[in-house]
């Protein structure tokens, strides 16, 4: 915190110094896109709170690539940290909003619903439980900017929209520009590298372009390991097992001598912990055409495609039912190698009639993950397993028909519409080896049969058949919006929708939001409204079996996820989802007592009822018959209340004969689970149905406060960025065998120098995290044994990176 209230110190002296040299002229603002329907409003004239980030300005001189990590570090409501040893959840980062869920946020892509990916978090990360919309998909180089609303909009948009809305706003312009970026942590790993190239031209005679987009970006992993105490060939599994002092000193001593027989050392029995490779190519563009002034097509979209690189857990040699000695004497640690397809398409017409603007528009996006697991094997299979297996994929469709229609009159705006959404999941088994576990003869096992290992691949067990499925669903909304506009004093909007589902049926909500400019430039505002969120296809159907450490913290077992419509669930009383519930409030100010100095300062309350987790592990006799220690499930099991408040200023003036940009934007947000839902048959605990770690990931693993102060200066060919990420303190749960630690805040400095070479190129260099700053080392018992040094929390594991890059722009 020194770093921060240092910088602000500076900024007030700077502030002084620079009142003579205020810039007379009138600033520039942008019109606002998300949170209305052709609705012209600046985003300090809108009765919600709306961020606009110019990406191609802060990208240039940010050491971040994506368009989440920008977004982390720009926008203090909004959270992404990479997982480490997580299956699926490292090759893709969750994100959240205001404290809630990946699934809470909405995602546009031009103002058009854009899908979700097919992965279901489940390793305790956070976002346990929910389907998030993968941003890293849509290439940085594509993008003009960012529209954040930060309130509730499920009555405008429909499901999802509880937490806020992203749009993100493509390129349009004409001209070609270029990026190329290499970078490097202070350890050494994590090398990036990145090339993008946009053009833009323009399509017939008048207001018609196309714009295109190509980014090839890789990612390398990183390393953050340390010794373990897990036993490394004796039977003890951890050390502190083998019994009183002079006992573990032996069984560590017989490790050792063992280690040095082979000609080895214990870090070659260290686990890869840190960061996933990641490599990536996109393909992006956006177009329309007038034929004339009243009636003109667009289409939009893209191709990207993703090859992560992870790893699962080690299997020691000790583990001799899970480890082919004769393959691995020493043994492994398997790879997960993810191929992530992810395609999406509008295509769209617009038509203006008397001033009535109709909008027709059909959306397509698809995400498939691929799973292979390599440098591992099937145990039950002895020396005649393989060690690369196809583990199978999931994938989900959205398809959106919208029709839009909107007019003007006089200070009115009305706008109504219609939309018909398709959706389908689909689950595909792998090879049977990396799911079946076969007898000693190679046949597959069955009751009573002699057996050598574990069956299955290591480390991810494969999708089986009667793992696989296809499901699909269709809803059908209809919604009206009226705004209203007095001289740009007083703006009131009103909205609502209803929508019908074909799994869980009818949903019917609404929205009010006023803003009242009570003298020029100061203004207040609230909304009120209700909201909703489907279950996700992927909540109601996904189902596995996983390798995890067991309940007791001693071995690595085989658990459980089972469908919402499964003979389990079923047997366990689990009713069928039904979709979360919610109730929005906001109010908050904006003032602009000089020119190009704006506040922002808004509080929120939301209140989520049946909200859709995944349950902790469940051990009940009545699993037993499903081969699993322990089972999990989705149900609408807990209610939640947040409340919080954003404050955001932002300043320009003329500092020298340079141009000083400063924005300051900070956000608290506390999440509380309020009820808690039961099914009535279940005979468990409710550390069992959803314990204490559970409850952390949803209260307290993410910062409840969170701020960055970022001062930009640009003068002649130079430009000078400082930026302090304040992440407040959070707290992680350890449970079942694990303690509560808290961690404290930490302050991540970026900084950055570019240079025009010319009036088309720009030199960066710079660095994110300067000061190398880590969260807090883990306490022992949440460290498994010493494996994980770090907890991805707060800004995460990578530590200090840096990083130089040259941009074109013709």
């Amino acid at each position: 915190m020194k770093k921060l209230s240092t910088a602000v110190l500076l900024l007030g002296a700077i502030w002084a110094a620079a009142q003579e040299n205020e810039e007379k002229g009138k600033q520039i603002e942008d019109i606002i896109i998300v949170g209305n329907r052709n609705v012209k409003r600046t985003k300090l004239e809108t009765p919600v709170p709306v961020d606009v980030i110019n990406i191609d300005k802060i990208q240039r001189s940010s050491p971040q690539m994506t368009a989440q990590d920008l977004l982390n570090y720009v926008i203090p409501s909004f959270n992404a940290v990479r997982q480490s040893a997580s299956d699926g959840t490292e090759h893709i980062d969750p994100v959240t909003l205001r404290g809630m869920g990946p699934d809470q946020v909405l995602v546009l892509l031009n103002g058009k619903r854009r899908h979700t990916t097919s992965l279901v978090n489940y390793q305790n990360t956070v976002g346990n439980g929910s389907v998030g919309t993968d941003l890293s998909t849509i290439p940085v180089i594509a993008i003009d900017r960012i529209e954040v609303l930060r309130d509730g909009a499920a009555a405008q948009y429909g499901s999802d929209a509880i937490a806020g809305v992203i749009n993100i706003i493509l390129k349009k312009n004409a001209g070609a520009s270029a990026s190329l970026t290499y970078g490097l942590t202070g350890r050494n790993d994590g090398d990036t590298y990145q090339a993008g190239v946009n053009y833009g031209t323009s399509l017939g005679k008048k207001d018609g372009y196309i714009n295109l987009s190509l980014q090839l970006s890789h990612r390398g992993k990183t390393t953050r390991t340390q010794n373990h105490d897990l036993d490394i060939f004796g039977d003890n599994f951890a050390y502190e097992f083998a019994g009183d002092a002079e006992a573990v000193k032996a069984a560590r001593a017989a490790d050792d001598a063992e280690i040095a027989k082979r000609g080895l050392t214990r870090d070659d029995f260290n686990f890869q912990i840190g960061d996933a490779q990641i490599r990536q190519g996109q393909l992006f563009f956006n177009s329309e055409y007038p034929f004339n002034d009243d009636f003109k097509v667009y289409s939009f979209g893209g191709f990207s495609i993703k090859e992560g690189k992870g790893f699962g857990f080690r299997r020691l040699p000790s583990e001799k039912s899970n480890v082919v000695s004769s393959i691995y004497p020493n043994g492994f640690q398997a790879t997960l190698g993810s191929q992530v397809y992810d395609i999406s398409y509008a295509v769209g017409a617009k038509y203006n009639v008397n001033d009535w603007l109709f909008d027709l528009s059909n959306t397509f996006g698809s995400n498939t993950f691929n799973y292979n697991v390599s440098n591992t094997n099937n145990a039950s299979l002895g020396a005649k397993s393989p060690t690369r297996f196809y583990a199978g994929a999931h994938s989900f469709l959205q398809n959106t028909v919208n029709l839009d229609v909107s007019k003007n009159i006089k200070q009115f705006n009305i706008a109504f519409g219609g939309e018909f959404r398709f959706e389908q999941y689909q689950i595909r088994a792998g090879d049977e080896a990396s799911y079946t576990q076969y007898d000693i003869n190679g046949n597959v096992a069955t009751e009573g049969s002699t057996v050598l290992g574990a069956g299955g691949s290591q480390s991810f067990i494969g999708f089986s058949p009667n793992n696989a499925l296809k499901k699909d669903r269709h809803s059908t909304a209809v919604y009206a919006d009226v705004s209203y506009d007095l001289d740009k004093k007083l703006n009131i909007d009103a909205a609502a929708r209803f929508e019908n589902y074909s799994d869980f049926g009818n949903t019917l909500n609404g929205k009010l939001a006023v803003r009242y400019e009570f003298v020029k430039n100061y203004a207040i505002r609230a909304a009120v409204g209700t909201g909703f969120r489907a279950p996700s296809l992927q909540q109601q159907y996904f189902n596995n079996s996983y390798a995890d450490i067991s309940t007791s913290g001693s071995k690595i077992v085989t658990k459980g996820i089972f469908s919402n419509d499964s003979e389990a669930a079923r047997i366990l009383g689990f009713d069928k989802l039904k979709q979360e519930t919610s109730i929005n409030a906001s109010a908050g100010f904006t003032l602009k007592p000089i020119n190009n100095l704006t506040i922002a300062i808004d509080g929120y309350w939301i209140k989520v009822k049946d909200r859709i987790v995944i349950t902790s592990n469940i051990t009940d006799s009545r699993l037993d018959q499903f081969k699993v220690e322990s089972g999990r499930f989705f149900a609408n099991a807990i209610d939640t209340e947040t409340k919080g408040v954003d404050i955001v200023v932002s300043y320009d003036w003329i500092l020298g004969n340079g141009k000083l940009n400063m924005n300051l934007a900070g956000n608290y947000t506390e999440t509380k689970i309020t009820d808690f839902h039961f099914p009535e048959n279940l005979e468990t605990p409710q550390d069992q149905f959803f314990g204490p770690d559970q409850i952390n990931i949803i209260e307290t693993l993410s910062p409840k406060t969170k701020a960055s102060l970022g001062l930009n200066y640009g003068i002649g060919k130079f430009n000078f960025l400082v930026r302090n990420t304040s992440f407040g303190k959070v707290i992680r749960d350890g449970y079942p065998f694990g303690g509560v630690q808290e961690f404290s805040p930490k302050v991540v400095t970026d900084i950055s120098v570019g240079y025009d070479i010319t009036k088309s190129i720009n030199f960066t260099v710079g660095a994110n995290n300067v000061f190398d700053v880590f969260p807090d080392r883990q306490i022992y018992e949440n460290s498994y044994y010493g494996v994980f040094k770090y907890a991805p929390v707060q800004m995460g594991t990578l530590g200090n990176y840096f990083f130089g890059r040259l941009n074109f722009n013709f």
